[in-house]
């Protein structure tokens, strides 16, 4: 009777370690993608933007639009790194990878910009403009009201972009809008006022009339009288070790995933190869 042979099958040499790691936090990313992109698309049906596209004034600094765009690239990026983890696919974890790869690069090209810019004046203008385009469009879109409501008076505790005074150039807290009845003329939004100690209840109406001349009360004493940009680049100043350190976190990461996406990639073609 012949020998009967015995065959060992390879063992795999796929770290499920770093497979289901890759994966697992890949599918954390795309579900917090997909959260972001479903409030950002709800925020813009609600204001009826995708049949309205010209009322968007300043595209780059609407929220809803940002959070689309935000949610939608990271939802795709999370879907390539968790399906290409779990179902071993190369092509995928290949495209992961340089996607990832893309981003850093552009990541650590604007930090080069900024840094090189910032003497210049560049990120100061380009703040301004924004702010600027706030401003004229206050009241016209909830999202970008909120938005320098929220920058002046829980962010950073400003008003307008150097002053009370830039509030001129919205319709309705300009001067001149007296002449049609304006209640908000010569005045700035509740976000301009300073809290009072243990209000619980801000005064929506206490901005009224606090750029007539004439005007009774301290200003100083009633709102912010601190521009935006100015309070912008003290908070950037005692903060920057903070923000530093968290770019150097996400970049970390992100170079933690192309390094696991291309050693599982190196993985999977080592053992293709062994089987055929």
């Amino acid at each position: 009777m012949p020998a009967v042979r015995k065959y060992r099958r390879e063992t795999s040499e796929i770290s499920c370690c770093l497979k289901y790691l890759l994966f697992a936090s890949n599918v954390i990313l795309w579900l917090s993608a997909l959260l972001v992109l479903s409030v950002g698309i709800w925020a813009w049906k609600e204001k009826d933007m995708f049949r309205n596209i010209t009322r968007l004034h300043y595209i780059a600094l609407d929220p809803a639009f940002v959070l689309i765009i935000l949610g939608g690239v990271t939802f795709l990026l999370g879907f390539m790194g968790s399906v290409g983890a779990l179902r071993e696919n190369t092509c995928l974890l290949g495209a992961y990878a340089i996607f990832l790869s893309v981003l850093l690069i552009a990541e650590i090209g604007f930090c080069a910009l900024a840094f090189v810019l910032k003497d210049k004046g560049w990120i100061k203008d380009q703040a301004t403009e924004g702010l600027k385009a706030f401003i004229r469009h206050y009241r016209e879109d909830a999202d970008q009201q909120n938005l320098i409501d929220w920058i002046q008076e829980d962010w950073l505790q400003c008003c307008g972009i150097d002053g009370p005074k830039d509030w001129d150039s919205n319709n309705y807290f300009n001067c001149s809008s007296i002449a049609i009845g304006s209640r908000e003329a010569c005045g700035v939004p509740f976000s301009c006022c300073r809290r009072r100690p243990q209000e619980l209840i801000k005064n929506k109406q206490c901005g009224y009339d606090v750029r007539k001349e004439g005007y009774g009360l301290e200003l100083s004493k009633i709102i912010y009288e601190k521009g935006c940009v100015q309070a912008g680049e003290e908070w950037m100043e005692h903060n920057l070790i903070i923000i530093s350190t968290s770019v150097i976190i996400a970049m970390f990461f992100q170079i933690l995933g192309i390094c696991f996406a291309q050693n599982l990639r190196a993985d999977i073609y080592t053992q293709k190869s062994k089987w055929h």
